[in-house]
């Protein structure tokens, strides 16, 4: 598959006012846009996409401190414009790496996805792909860890003294997509209007979290963006598109340097999207005042929330800052699954095999149900679901990392009970393991919270809370 050339890496020059920092920083992106005509991942049906909208990139930057003994420690975070990093992707970029950058541990290295519905499928049989003309899964997954490898190395190679500080914005994103009706269930998204309607389910997080990397010069370089808001505000379409971050890049970019690198991580909100739930009239009427479309509204409600945080973040520099990076293979039990939601999942196959042979495009649903009814044969041998956790302290504040579509409720306790000033909380990195619902969505139902959705449960949510603030904290005790 041809590689596509864009590459962009910035090297921070040692000179002037900060030659003696102790802090090393790359930074970097690359497109990971596909050939076309491609797959686009996310829904239950099958979508070729034949256009590219907006591209989709991945971003880097490169952290390492160094003593007189060689390196002290060492993080690379990665983020792209994916529906999720699929399983074996981060495996496949780290056995690429690992010999081009020798003094690099791989381990340090973490991807993640900002859940664009747009963004090429990565796994082999689980669509109705056409076998000629059409971009293939395996070969996407090539090219992108190909892209993802050259791009850890440069931004690496790239590492220079600079300094790093952070703050806190805030920006109406996302709201709660999950509604309850009066009889007590729930539903992802459905009309408020209607009158059995009875309250939004959860929280909402509209915190806007920012690290911002700087170079020896102090000129502003990278910046590593946390929004509580999965990108796909578009998600139905058949085009590529890399969502709202497209237009956030561009937006930021305006304000603060054409060649700024920017990190997209998603908060924990598995429960939020930005697809509007009330207000719909009011938030039309104002972008049509404003003469702008949705993905450029939340653009600039992002951006302005950079804005405030930018406030802080311009004038309190560090050069020599805490820094530390844990990374802990943890195990989460597994959300068990019923004889009842066995006997369901089984009729449901049985129900979209008719479908099919009547012409429908059912493959996808039938293999949402399948892996129900093979976990209730593994359960009774395998009841955890290991994952790889990172928790990364610089200065003041933290990052910690899940694979999840994580419930806001449980983002909310790790920054509540993390030692740290400011906490990053990063989903959908390493691998991807699904939503994460609370006990109250549980009891409520509706896709997101029901078995199918959930390969941990609550039980599991609240250990993932335990183990990430425990890991957080330690670097605070010691």
């Amino acid at each position: 598959m041809r590689k596509l050339p864009l590459i962009v890496v910035t090297a921070w020059l040692l000179c002037g006012g900060l030659s003696h920092a102790r802090i090393l920083i790359g930074s970097g992106e690359i497109t990971i846009t596909p050939e076309l005509p491609v797959a686009v991942s996310g829904q239950f049906g099958t979508r070729i996409a034949k256009k590219v909208e907006s591209p989709c990139i991945a971003s880097a930057v490169a952290l390492e401190k160094k003593g007189p003994d060689g390196a002290l420690e060492q993080a690379v975070m990665v983020s792209c414009d994916l529906v999720a990093i699929r399983d074996n992707i981060q495996e496949q970029m780290r056995k690429k790496l690992a010999p081009r950058v020798p003094d690099l541990d791989v381990r340090k290295v973490l991807l993640s996805a900002t859940h664009t519905h747009t963004a090429p499928v990565m796994r082999e049989g689980v669509y109705n792909i056409p076998k000629e003309g059409v971009i293939q899964p395996k070969e996407y997954v090539e090219f992108l860890t190909d892209q993802l490898a050259t791009l850890i190395e440069t931004t690496w190679n790239a590492r220079k003294p600079g300094a790093v500080s952070w703050g806190l914005g805030h920006a109406v994103v996302a709201q709660n997509r999950r509604r309850q009706l009066n009889n007590g269930t729930a539903t992802m998204y459905g009309s408020t209007a209607a009158r059995n309607f009875r309250n939004i389910e959860g929280y909402e997080d509209h915190s806007v979290d920012v690290l911002f990397f700087w170079d020896s010069q102090k000129k502003l370089q990278a910046m590593a963006v946390n929004v509580a808001c999965p990108a796909q505000e578009v998600e139905s379409r058949t085009a590529v598109n890399a969502d709202y971050w497209h237009e956030t890049r561009i937006a930021l970019r305006e304000r603060y340097g054409k060649d700024l690198t920017v990190l997209a991580w998603i908060g924990a909100a598995g429960d939020q999207s930005p697809h509007l739930m009330w207000n719909k009239a009011a938030e039309a009427r104002m972008l049509k005042a404003r003469g702008l479309t949705r993905l450029q509204e939340i653009a600039r409600r992002i951006a302005n929330g950079v804005d405030e945080a930018f406030l802080a973040g311009k004038s309190d520099l560090h050069t020599d800052p805490p820094f530390s990076h844990r990374v802990k293979d943890i195990a989460l039990p597994r959300r068990i699954v019923t004889d009842e939601e066995y006997a369901s999942a089984r009729k449901e196959i049985a129900s979209l095999k008719e479908q099919a042979a009547k012409g429908r495009d059912t493959g996808r649903r039938q293999l949402w149900h399948q892996k129900t009814v093979d976990r209730f044969e593994d359960q009774k041998t395998d009841k955890l679901y290991p994952m790889e956790l990172h928790a990364i302290r610089i200065g003041d504040t933290a990052i910690c990392t899940n694979p999840f579509e994580l419930f806001t409720d449980y983002g909310i306790r790790m920054k509540s009970w993390s030692k740290a000033t400011q906490t990053f909380v990063v989903q959908l990195a390493c691998t991807s393991g699904y939503y994460v619902a609370t006990h109250k969505a549980v009891l409520g139902g509706g896709y997101s919270a029901i078995v199918n959705s959930n390969l941990v449960g609550p039980e599991g949510g609240n250990v993932l809370v335990d183990q990430t603030v425990e890991e957080i904290n330690a670097m605070w005790n010691r």
